[in-house]
């Protein structure tokens, strides 16, 4: 079956592909790269700047009443206040400055408040994760699904580990206790530093699950959409629909997602 890509996820992927050239060039030249901090352990550089600027050039040529939020310049209400694009031009900056080779752009269509489509797409590789409401989700020209399993232990799931100046009081210790109870029970759990390609692994059935707290809008909102479309389940850790405002996300199959959020909630009583 060949993927049939919608006017808005054609304009997307170019915009996302476009800004990746220059990108793959500032990786490998890292070290030169100018990198400011935001706040603790928290990091900027040139290359997110620049990135952004060609995504919202982009994209506001193709839908100039669109509006924007995103990670560097924040909200721009369009003329449109219906629509606007939700951007992350690198998520997992600390990988790209640090020469880890895993981080993506990712974009996302916000319609009346729902996410109708998302891009994330990892240049390294040139692996594009897309997915459209009820069009299904896509890595490039092939269809995704989540993971068939169904025993913990046979499973492995994906987290982001809190860090300094990351969370609020005793952040750090509720998340060791959750990621014990999950390590006792499952086949592993990986920590690769960027939300929103866990998300697209779990859409890809490569991880069985993810959980994180204290996530932004632009980290998660192409991947909800991902996520659903390839069949997988998606809540706040406490089981509510409102991940793009608290933060809070669990995904996975859904064969699983009952039984990994009884143990992450227990694991946090």
């Amino acid at each position: 079956m060949a993927a049939l890509q919608s006017a808005n996820i054609t304009v997307m992927i170019k915009a996302a592909r476009k800004a990746s050239g220059k990108l793959k060039r500032d990786y490998g030249e890292v070290d030169q790269l100018q990198v400011s901090s935001k706040g603790p352990a928290d990091f900027v550089t040139a290359a997110d700047i620049r990135t952004e600027e060609m995504l919202r050039d982009q994209l506001s040529y193709a839908r100039p009443d669109f509006g924007f939020l995103m990670e560097e310049a924040g909200e721009i209400v369009g003329e449109d206040p219906t629509r606007r694009w939700v951007i992350d031009p690198i998520d997992g900056t600390t990988n790209f400055i640090h020469g880890i080779p895993h981080f993506a752009i990712s974009i996302a269509l916000e319609e009346n408040g729902e996410i109708t489509a998302g891009v994330i797409y990892e240049p390294i590789n040139d692996q594009m994760f897309w997915a459209e409401k009820g069009a299904g989700a896509w890595l490039n020209d092939r269809r995704m699904r989540v993971s068939g399993r169904s025993i913990m232990a046979e499973s492995i799931f994906a987290t982001g580990i809190p860090f300094m100046g990351r969370g609020e009081p005793g952040d750090h210790e509720l998340f060791l206790k959750q990621m014990e109870a999950v390590m006792s029970v499952s086949a592993g759990i990986r920590r690769f530093g960027s939300a929103a390609l866990d998300l697209a692994y779990v859409a890809a059935g490569r991880f069985d699950g993810f959980w994180e707290t204290g996530l932004k809008p632009w980290d998660i909102a192409a991947g909800l959409i991902i996520v659903r479309e390839a069949g997988g389940m998606i809540s706040e850790l406490d089981g509510r629909d409102n991940m793009l405002k608290t933060g809070s996300i669990l995904a996975s199959n859904p064969n699983l997602q009952q039984e990994l959020s009884q143990i992450i909630r227990k694991a946090g009583k």
